[in-house]
């Protein structure tokens, strides 16, 4: 029973709700100074009680924590590993989860990642596969997409159709404190997440997966503040990355880096519009009822021309949340397969 468990959350109430009791039945127990301690305290613990039902509540839609190791400051490589999801039953139709170590050689950022392994994985084992890399919001960890965003089951589904070639997904870390937001950049005074991501990152996807090393075959996805990762690493990264979507992104990280870039190199209309442009392509997405990312996805068609290739789609309805970014979730990888490299021989 983790932090982020629907068991968790119901155990919370239930003390709330005992909590509000003990204060209705003691209210009037004891006398003098004694009373008043009686009922500043039962009344403090339903305050604390309510409080954690709601801290518990956010923390399920965004698995910041999902296990109390995390909560209470424990390693989080061993953490991650204990949070993998099962393994399918049927691995003949479905593709399954496996979990890697990526040490930060050049980053300094060592931690866990998520991988997903189609199908054809294990049945062509003299094959390479392209590679998406998908990148989460903040707060929120590569379990989202795992668990609430239900990233493996939205692959094997496209996949099986045929709207999608088989592909290999990393679901790496973004940052190694959950309340740290790095936004995928190199902090000045904090970790190298752009290091990280973009060169640690594919060289254990290289070293211990069959992958295909060009950067045709490899792409970029990401939701929310992920969304704003997956387009600025595309932009900044055009040789390593041919391709990223973008769900309900922005155009700039909303932190300060440290050494100004946050209105520069890492502001993505700054790019476009001041640097040479690269030739990749772009796919922005985002619901109409999103006034944030809906501006800055708009922004970003505006400024992007040839030789960035960009696509846009729109939901009618729906927010910043979790039911817009599963509706868009599976087009975008069905348009990033399309743009990269098919499978080939090893």
């Amino acid at each position: 029973m983790g932090p982020d468990s629907i068991a968790a959350e119901l155990i919370a109430v239930a003390l709330a709700v005992a909590a509000v009791v003990v204060l209705a039945l003691g209210w009037d127990a004891g006398r003098g100074w004694r009373r008043t301690t009686l009922r500043a305290a039962a009344a403090t613990l339903c305050v604390a009680t309510t409080a954690t039902v709601a801290l518990l509540w956010v923390n399920r839609q965004v698995e910041t924590y999902t296990t109390w190791s995390d909560v209470f400051g424990g390693p989080t490589e061993a953490n991650a590993a204990g949070s993998v999801p099962a393994a399918p039953a049927d691995t003949h139709t479905r593709g399954r989860i496996v979990t890697l170590t990526v040490p930060g050689r050049d980053s300094g950022m060592t931690a866990p990642m998520y991988v997903y392994l189609p199908v054809a994985y294990d049945r062509k084992p003299a094959t390479r596969f392209p590679v998406i890399e998908a990148l989460d919001g903040f707060p929120g960890s590569p379990l989202t997409w795992l668990h609430r965003l239900g990233a493996a089951d939205h692959l094997d589904r496209e996949i099986a159709a045929g709207r999608m070639a088989p592909t290999v997904v990393l679901f790496p870390y973004q940052t190694p404190d959950p309340l740290l937001d790095t936004e995928c950049t190199n902090l000045r005074y904090g970790p190298k997440a752009e290091t990280f991501l973009t060169v640690d990152v594919p060289a254990t996807a290289r070293a211990h997966l069959r992958v295909r090393t060009d950067r045709a075959a490899w792409g970029l996805i990401g939701y929310s503040a992920g969304g704003y990762c997956a387009t600025n690493l595309l932009l900044r990264h055009p040789a390593r990355y041919a391709a990223a979507a973008s769900l309900s992104g922005y155009s700039d990280p909303g932190i300060a880096i440290g050494d100004g870039t946050e209105h520069t190199l890492d502001n993505d209309i700054w790019r476009l519009q001041h640097l040479p442009l690269p030739a990749v392509a772009l796919y922005l997405a985002c619901a109409r009822t999103d006034p944030t990312a809906m501006r800055d996805t708009a922004a970003l068609a505006r400024a992007a021309h040839t030789p960035v290739s960009t696509t846009t789609a729109y939901v009618g309805t729906g927010g910043h949340n979790s039911q817009t970014w599963q509706a868009m979730e599976a087009p975008a990888f069905d348009w990033l397969s399309g743009w990269l490299a098919r499978a080939l021989p090893s």
